[in-house]
C-alpha cells in the first residue's frame, strides 16, 4: 500500500514565527507530530510519505504515487483539510480523515468525500481502521469507546520529516489534563483522567531523534506537562543522565499549568534537563471571571507571584490572555497589559474568546442561543469571536487592538526583555551548580554555537536591532548593562530581543484587522450585539 500523509497549512498566527523560521533557513516550527505517530502503527510493509503544506505543496507526482490518501487537521486547519479531500476524491484516490477537527465536528468532513473518518486517538482507532480496509468496506466512521493506554504508542515516525525544514522536533509524554476550564476542549478531546507514556519510551523517542540528527529545540506538546508532578519528575529523572551522556543535545519547550510557579523543586529538575521556556494559560487578571470560567489553578495563589517564580528560578514564561470571557468588565486589556507589565514578561499571546466545539462553554451558549457560528475558526490570535458576548463586541475588539499595540509597541517590549532577563538567576554554569548552562537552550541561530558557526545571523542582528531601528539606543543601553551586570544572561537578551521581530510585525497585522473590523461595523451601523459578526473575520 502506497500511502500520501498530508498536514495542511497552518494559517499564519501567532505561532508562525515567520522572521525566527526565516533567519534560520527553516519552512517551520514543528512537523506533524499526529501523522507521524499514525505512521508507526500502520504496518511495517505499507510505503508511506509525508507531506507537511507549511514546509512544501503536494505535487503532482505525490497524487499519481498515492493508492490511499490520509490527512490530520486541527480546526484551524479546516479550509486546506476540506480542500484536500476533495482534490484526493477527484484523483480516485481512497481518503482516509482524522485528528481533532474530524473527532469535534465530522459532519463537514463527511459531507467533503471522505471514505474513513477516524474519530480519537490512533493507538486505538487505526486496528479498526485497517480490519475495515482488509474487509474490502467504502466507507466508515472509526470510533473506539475507551482512551487508549499511552504505553501502547509506538516510537513515531520521525525519519518521514527532516529537521532541516523546522526549528523544532516534537514529542509527547502525556495526553488530557485534571483541570476542567469551560473553555477548553482538551477534555472532551483526551479525557480529565491525564495518560503518560513511560519515562522510558520518552526516552526512546528522545534517543530516535538523536540517531536521526534531530537536534536543539524539542517542543514537548502535552496538554499539561505537570498535569501529575510525580510522572513529570519521573521522566526528568530519567532523561536528565541519559542526555548528559549524549552531550545535551537537546533543549525544550513545553506547555505547564500557572502551578507550576509553587514548585521550586520541579523547575529545577526542568531546568537541569535543559527546559527552558513554558507556555502558561494565564488568560485573565480577574480572579471572579477565571472562577466562572472553571480555571480555579489561577486562582489558588497569587497569580503575578507564581508567574515571577519561575523567571527568578531560570524558566522563561509564554503567557496566554483570552479577552471576552463572561463577566468580563470594561478595561480588561490594560488590566491585562498592567499584569504583564508587573511580571515583565516579554512574550504575550492575547487572543479573543473561540468557544470550541463540546467544550461546557460551546454546550452552554448553544442552549443559551449565544452561539454565531457552530464551526470556529480555530484561530482566537486571528479568528475573532463565533459567539454573542456579555459586554459590547467593539469594545473587545478595542481592547485587543490597543493592548496588542501596547503591548509590542517596541520600547515597551525592549522594557520587559531587559526586566525580566535581569530577574532571572544566573545560568547553572555561573553559579557553578554543574557543568551544564541552560544558557545555551537559546538555539533559534543567536546561542554560543550558532553565533561561532553562523557570522551572518549575528552580523544581521546587530544590524537590525542595534543600527537599523528606532530603539537602537535603548538596544545597546540594555545589552551594556546585562553584559555588566548579568553575563550569563546575555544570550538570552538577544534571543528575547530577536523575538521581538516576530512580535513587532503579527502585532501591526492584529492592529490593523481589529481597526478595519471597528471601522466596518461603524459604517454598517452595528450595534454592540451584531459587532461580533463583524468581528467574527478579525
Amino acid at each position: 500500500m502506497r500511502v500520501l500523509m498530508i498536514s495542511p497549512e497552518l494559517p499564519y498566527s501567532f505561532w508562525s514565527f515567520r522572521e525566527t523560521c526565516r533567519v534560520l533557513g527553516k519552512k517551520a516550527m514543528v512537523p506533524p507530530l499526529g501523522l507521524m505517530t499514525v505512521a508507526a502503527l500502520l504496518p511495517k510493509e505499507w510505503d508511506l510519505r509525508l507531506v507537511d503544506c507549511n514546509v512544501r505543496q503536494v505535487r503532482e507526482e505525490d497524487w499519481q504515487w498515492a493508492e490511499t490518501v490520509m490527512l490530520s487537521g486541527m480546526i484551524v486547519q479546516r479550509h486546506g483539510l476540506l480542500g484536500l479531500i476533495r482534490e484526493a476524491k477527484q484523483r480516485g484516490k481512497v481518503v482516509v480523515v482524522g485528528g481533532p477537527y474530524p473527532t469535534a465536528l465530522p459532519e463537514e468532513v463527511l459531507q467533503a468525500g471522505c471514505d474513513f473518518l477516524v474519530r480519537g486517538e490512533g493507538e486505538n482507532t487505526i486496528p479498526l481502521l485497517l480490519s475495515a480496509l482488509n474487509s474490502g468496506q467504502a466507507s466508515e466512521v472509526i470510533e473506539a469507546q475507551e482512551k487508549p493506554d499511552m504505553s501502547t504508542s509506538p516510537v513515531p515516525r520521525f525519519d518521514l520529516a527532516s529537521p532541516a525544514d523546522y526549528v523544532c522536533a516534537a514529542i509527547q509524554t502525556c495526553r488530557g489534563c485534571p483541570f476542567d476550564c469551560e473553555f477548553c476542549d482538551i477534555v472532551s478531546l483526551f479525557g480529565r483522567k491525564p495518560r503518560y507514556k513511560s519515562p522510558e519510551q520518552v526516552l526512546q523517542e528522545l534517543e530516535a531523534l538523536y540517531r536521526l540528527g534531530w537536534k536543539g529545540q524539542v517542543f514537548v506538546s502535552d496538554d499539561n506537562f505537570i498535569g501529575n508532578k510525580s510522572h513529570a519528575r519521573a521522566v526528568l529523572e530519567r532523561i536528565i543522565p541519559r542526555l548528559d551522556a549524549l552531550g545535551e543535545p537537546f533543549d525544550f519547550i513545553t506547555q505547564a499549568s500557572v502551578n507550576l510557579g509553587q514548585d521550586k523543586d520541579l523547575i529545577d529538575l526542568m531546568t537541569a534537563a535543559n527546559f527552558w521556556a513554558v507556555f502558561v494559560g494565564v488568560e485573565s487578571p480577574d480572579e471572579d471571571v477565571l472562577a466562572k470560567a472553571g480555571k480555579f489553578q489561577n486562582i489558588k495563589n497569587p497569580l503575578a507571584e507564581s508567574l515571577l517564580n519561575m523567571n527568578k528560578n531560570g524558566l522563561v514564561v509564554i503567557a496566554s490572555f483570552v479577552i471576552g470571557l463572561d463577566g468580563e468588565r470594561p478595561g480588561a486589556g490594560q488590566r491585562i497589559a498592567a499584569l504583564v507589565d508587573s511580571t515583565a514578561i516579554p512574550l504575550v499571546a492575547l487572543n479573543t474568546l473561540q468557544v470550541l466545539p463540546n467544550t461546557k462553554l460551546w454546550l452552554r451558549l448553544k442552549s443559551e442561543g449565544r452561539l454565531f457560528a457552530e464551526t470556529p475558526s480555530g484561530d482566537p490570535t486571528m479568528g475573532g469571536m463565533n459567539f454573542l458576548p456579555t459586554r459590547p463586541a467593539a469594545e473587545i475588539i478595542g481592547e485587543l487592538a490597543g493592548t496588542w499595540r501596547y503591548l509590542y509597541e517596541p520600547s515597551h517590549y525592549l522594557d520587559r526583555v531587559y526586566r525580566y532577563v535581569m530577574s532571572m538567576r544566573p545560568t547553572r554554569k555561573a553559579l557553578g551548580v554543574e557543568k551544564r548552562s541552560e544558557e545555551r537552550v537559546v538555539h533559534h541561530g543567536l546561542s554560543i554555537r550558532g553565533i561561532k558557526t553562523n557570522l551572518y545571523r549575528l552580523v544581521r542582528f546587530l544590524w537590525v536591532h542595534g543600527v537599523r531601528s528606532d530603539y537602537r539606543a535603548q538596544f545597546w543601553r540594555q545589552l551594556l548593562g546585562v553584559v555588566r551586570k548579568h553575563p550569563s544572561r546575555q544570550i538570552l537578551y538577544t534571543f528575547s530581543v530577536a523575538m521581538g521581530e516576530n512580535m513587532f510585525a503579527f502585532s501591526d497585522e492584529i492592529v490593523a484587522r481589529a481597526d478595519y473590523e471597528l471601522r466596518a461595523a461603524e459604517a454598517t451601523g452595528s450595534g454592540s450585539s451584531t459587532a461580533g459578526k463583524a468581528g467574527s473575520k478579525l
